[in-house]
């Protein structure tokens, strides 16, 4: 009896340390995007090549639970280099004086399946607080024997509230560009 409890319990404790751990983003399999309203008809989405994250979290202990994203601005593609030119200027993201767009989590809430990563987001220079909702999906092995999670992630934000200020009217009324904003992530992280 004995042997099966001590068989029982080395499998519990590496079924909970399966996710206990640092994780790694692979950015091959990975994105880091956002949509956008323009002229109320349609939504131009873009995304940042240039990223890294860092993430901690175990299912089992949500107060290990930490995230820090640091988005380089200048990496801004929304394949159109005229447009990706005016988004880096000082009419939007003023890149040259805020290279970087950074989330720091300080809380995490379980929400059903899902979570909320509470924390902060800076963007030029102005740091709001924010909540971004995730879903986490595995964990798997890969065929090199690799720990692998995915997670999607999205909130929406007013660009106003980070002084992105840019804007037009139309004529008949709205804007050329939304003021919302929908933040879309979809990262696949490796465990270390």
């Amino acid at each position: 009896m004995s042997k099966l409890l001590f068989i029982f319990t080395v499998f519990i404790l590496a079924a909970g340390s399966a996710f206990a751990s640092n994780w790694t983003i692979d950015k091959s399999h990975s994105k880091v995007g956002f949509e956008v309203d323009h002229m109320i008809i349609t939504t131009v989405d873009g995304n940042f090549g240039d990223y890294d994250v860092k993430l901690t979290f175990d299912p089992n202990d949500l107060s290990t639970f930490s995230v820090e994203a640091v988005v380089k601005i200048s990496s801004v593609n929304t394949e159109n280099e005229k447009r990706d030119e005016h988004l880096r200027s000082a009419d939007f993201f003023d890149a040259a004086s805020f290279p970087e767009m950074v989330f720091k989590s300080n809380q995490l809430v379980k929400n059903g399946d899902s979570y909320i990563a509470k924390g902060t987001l800076t963007i030029r220079g102005v740091t709001k607080e924010v909540n971004l909702p995730f879903s986490i999906k595995g964990p798997v092995k890969d065929p090199w024997g690799n720990t692998r999670i995915g997670v999607d992630a999205g909130a929406e934000i007013n660009r106003q509230d980070f002084g992105v200020k840019w804007s037009k009217s139309m004529d008949g009324g709205g804007l050329v560009v939304s003021d919302e904003v929908q933040i879309n992530i979809s990262a696949e992280f490796i465990q270390q």
